[in-house]
């Protein structure tokens, strides 16, 4: 299998960007972006289509497992993770292009810091002030949205999410999810709040997380079991509406 490697790449934030056109070759039918560039990056030799070294493609990976989220970026222009998608999907077209995710600041090629999202989750305060546990009925919502990868594949598709607004984006809302159906009523109070401000508030219920989501995990699911909790059954929109 032959395929062009079409990486927008800059040294770094300050950089003007440009792209590179890479020949890749793999005997590897299941060969996945993730592969490639370590590949090329492992290839001292490796040369760009103008005869130029290649040298270090700055990307980020971890587990390569689907697991961390660590190596999203936009792969043919769709937000994906680069150890789960294979070379082969592109074979057809010769080439595939390889960017950043464009809601994050650049750090350098294709790696982005995604800060704003922990720092959102900060905000809502995601966190155990104390012991809790869970009850039958909750389990199964709670374990779904711990498959949750904080790759921030969600938030390039959200058209309602911006880096700095008040909607901390759908990468909050399995993380929120989860505390909702584990913490005792006596702690939701501040969580509720939280919840109605920075994301009951800002979702448009466009679903296009859900849609792009690697886990493939039930974000409107999700929401409809958080809203109710946080919202409606507290009736708290229903009374600021009036």
């Amino acid at each position: 299998m032959k395929i062009i490697l079409d990486i927008l790449r800059r040294e770094n934030a300050q950089s003007t960007p440009y792209h590179q056109q890479i020949p890749f070759e793999t005997e590897d039918e299941t060969c996945t972006v993730a592969g490639a560039l370590t590949e090329i990056n492992n290839d001292k030799e490796a040369a760009d289509s103008q005869g130029h070294l290649v040298g270090k493609i700055i990307w980020q990976s971890s587990c390569l497992q689907k697991k961390c989220g660590a190596c999203a970026m936009l792969i043919g222009g769709r937000p994906r993770l680069a150890c789960d998608t294979q070379l082969r999907e592109f074979a057809k077209k010769g080439r595939v292009t390889l960017e950043p995710l464009k809601k994050f600041p650049v750090v350098a090629d294709l790696m982005v810091d995604r800060e704003i999202m922990y720092a959102n989750l900060d905000t809502i305060g995601i966190w155990l002030k104390e012991s809790a546990l869970l009850d039958e009925d909750s389990s199964d919502q709670a374990y779904d949205a711990s498959r949750c990868l904080q790759c921030g594949c969600c938030l390039e598709v959200c058209p309602n999410f911006y880096p700095g607004g008040f909607f901390t984006g759908p990468a909050s809302v399995a993380p929120v999810s989860r505390l909702i159906s584990m913490l005792p009523e006596s702690q939701k109070k501040e969580l509720f709040h939280a919840y109605e401000k920075h994301i009951f508030e800002g979702c448009g219920k466009s679903l296009a997380c859900e849609n792009i989501c690697p886990a493939k995990i039930e974000v409107n699911r999700m929401l409809i079991h958080s809203n109710a909790a946080a919202v409606w059954k507290r009736g708290s929109f229903r009374r600021k509406k009036a």
